[in-house]
């Protein structure tokens, strides 16, 4: 009896249903008014209880992987869907004004009404603006570490330059590529270029001095060239270093083609959109560009953390 109390003690099943039934409540009051202490102390509890509920979902050790795996996704699932509830409950009762901070509820509204549109600017921006300017950028990040790799007075000499470079205000740069290559998606490509070159630059050549003394020294015993050391040793050695810069430019060359648009850019696009929309005080609609970056960027971070867990599956983070 004192096991199956402890076990329950510890199961996530008690939250899970205390925080149901207060949802549907506290959702259930928002449509009346006005909102007195009661609707605050049960916000509260509400909050604490799904607190406990993540907590006991965090320390779960199931035995199998699918449950391991399904644990993983739970714990953000709950910890995002408590943040969305708080953020809708707190604007609700507050009687925040829209202008100022819509709640979720409104931009999910406005998010299913705008479909078409959301869709266009996603393709202008992301799918011509970020993936153009992100294949190019790594890609010539990657193969200019390792020519300078050869070279150690390009190392010394380029390395504190790159260091500057990736330190230019992209404000000042976009202009500039606006100005070069014009309104079009390509300004926005060589702005992501800029900024995605430079940390690809530094990590590649980082995770090219990461293999050992020792492995280095046997590969010449074996009697292995530049290349072989470097296709069987070094390149692998410097593939984490290599995924490192590709999730941080991930989000950067999102950030960078959205800033780049509000210096010109034809009546399309995410960062066009937002700077438009805030110009009407159509705040909804800015916040649903908003969360579409925020959902392709996610994506894309998630799937490269796919592709390197594959690539590098024999590195110490990934052993059991």
């Amino acid at each position: 009896m004192s096991g199956g109390a402890a076990s329950l003690r510890g199961s996530p099943l008690v939250p899970a249903v205390l925080a149901g039934i207060g949802t549907v409540v506290l959702l259930d009051s928002l449509a009346e008014g006005p909102h007195g202490a009661g609707f605050w102390l049960l916000l509260l509890a509400v909050w604490l209880v799904a607190w406990q509920l993540t907590a006991r979902l965090a320390a779960l050790r199931p035995k199998t992987q699918l449950g391991r795996r399904l644990a993983d996704i739970a714990v953000p699932l709950v910890f995002g869907a408590t943040l969305l509830l708080l953020w809708e409950a707190v604007v609700r009762g507050l009687a925040v004004p829209a202008v100022l901070l819509p709640p979720p509820s409104a931009i999910g509204a406005r998010i299913a009404s705008s479909l078409p549109i959301l869709w266009a600017d996603f393709r202008q921006t992301f799918l011509k603006s970020v993936i153009a300017g992100y294949v190019l950028g790594c890609g010539t990040g990657f193969l200019a570490a390792l020519l300078i790799d050869r070279s150690p007075f390009l190392k010394r000499g380029l390395l504190p330059v790159a260091n500057l470079a990736s330190a230019l205000p992209i404000v000042g740069v976009a202009p500039i590529m606006v100005m070069w290559f014009g309104f079009d998606w390509p300004s926005k490509a060589a702005v992501v270029v800029v900024m995605t070159f430079f940390p690809m630059l530094v990590n590649t050549l980082a995770g090219l001095s990461a293999a050992g003394a020792m492995e280095r020294d046997l590969m010449r015993t074996y009697g292995a060239g530049h290349g072989a050391t470097l296709a069987k040793l070094r390149l692998p050695a410097a593939m984490p270093f290599v995924f490192n810069a590709l999730k941080i430019n991930s989000t950067l060359a999102l950030i960078g083609a959205i800033v780049a648009e509000f210096f010109g850019t034809p009546i399309v696009g995410m960062g066009f959109r937002i700077s438009a929309e805030i110009g009407r005080l159509n705040t909804d609609m800015v916040w649903a560009e908003i969360a579409v970056a925020a959902l392709a960027g996610s994506a894309s971070y998630g799937l490269l953390a796919l592709v390197e867990r594959a690539v590098t599956f024999w590195h110490p983070s990934y052993r059991k």
